[in-house]
């Protein structure tokens, strides 16, 4: 009895380890907190989206996601940092449309490779809105191009610096319409705004959030979104694109990113944590005052959306002659 006893435990014993290998590798990941890179300073934009997903993933994770920041050189810091760290799903980045694709174009070396990065998903975008002064003769696109090809080089815009998504969705602007504007930068809205609201400038490619004040008080108008759909935003505003440039649409947008290498099993429950994450009503109210629009993807629709990105940025920057170093 005891040697039939034993073997049925034994029997019982090997039939449940599979089971238990199986629940123990599926509460593997995450075992501690996860950190979660932003390439910009606290309290910007970037930084508010960051926190708010880091929030809402760690519920869902049953981890705390702990916020670094690391900004500096137009998000070079933050993700070379976070290509030397372990491929492990314990640092993540949020990654940019600057970080993983435009900065190969605008820099001669960098220290990371920008296509170094496992794609988690795209988390949304920030589209801009093209305003004027108005004193400026246009009250929409074509008006605004007509002016400029009547008046060569009369007309400037501001950006807020050299090489970012404002001054490239500007040239791209530029080169689908054929007109010709001097490009004035500015470190930032903080300087932009008051430029353009001085008449220093004619036109500037701004964030629809730091613009809605002007535009709602009259000092600034509002001719379109740099986006292919009306943003949701600013709903009265048409696109660009809408307006005689299909397929036109430039603007900045935010990616969560892993470390190259990153185990498959550790990538599809990351995948699947932001999918909840983004359909979390909750999410999406907080992200609203940062101008962000979440645009969830599949994993294969989230690499096609950079490298449609990568080409198209890559042409206007070779275009517009753009280098930073």
């Amino acid at each position: 009895m005891r040697r039939t006893f034993l073997r049925a435990a034994l029997s019982c014993f090997a039939l449940a380890l599979p089971f238990a290998a199986s629940a123990q590798e599926g509460t593997a990941y995450p075992s501690k907190s996860v950190r979660l890179i932003v390439p910009f300073p606290p309290g910007g934009g970037t930084d508010a989206i960051a926190r708010a997903l880091a929030d809402r993933m760690a519920v869902d994770l049953k981890q705390s996601f702990v916020i670094e920041n690391k900004p500096g050189a137009g998000g070079i810091l933050g993700a070379d940092a976070t290509a030397r760290s372990p491929a492990d799903g314990y640092t993540l980045f949020v990654g940019t449309n600057s970080s993983l694709v435009t900065n190969k174009f605008l820099y001669s070396k960098l220290p990371y490779d920008p296509d170094g990065f496992e794609l988690i998903g795209l988390v949304g975008i920030t589209p801009l809105v093209v305003v004027i002064n108005p004193s400026v003769p246009a009250r929409n696109i074509p008006e605004l191009v007509a002016y400029a090809k009547a008046n060569p080089g009369k007309l400037s815009y501001a950006s807020f610096g050299a090489g970012t998504t404002s001054h490239l969705a500007a040239e791209l602007f530029k080169q689908r319409a054929g007109i010709d504007m001097l490009h004035v930068p500015y470190k930032g809205a903080a300087e932009a705004l008051p430029a353009i609201i001085g008449g220093q400038v004619s036109v500037y490619f701004d964030t629809i959030v730091s613009s809605i004040p002007h535009v709602k008080s009259g000092k600034l108008l509002a001719l379109g979104v740099t986006s292919a759909k009306r943003s949701q935003t600013l709903p009265n505003v048409p696109s660009v694109a809408e307006q005689g440039y299909p397929g036109y649409e430039m603007f900045p947008w935010y990616g969560l990113v892993a470390p190259k290498g990153t185990p498959k099993d550790v990538m599809e429950k990351l995948r699947a944590s932001l999918a909840r994450a983004l359909a979390d009503p909750k999410l999406i109210e907080r992200l609203g005052p940062t101008g962000a629009e979440v645009t969830p993807m599949t994993a294969a629709e989230f690499h096609e959306f950079v490298r449609v990105d990568t080409g198209k940025t890559e042409k206007v920057v070779k275009a517009a002659g753009v280098t930073l170093n």
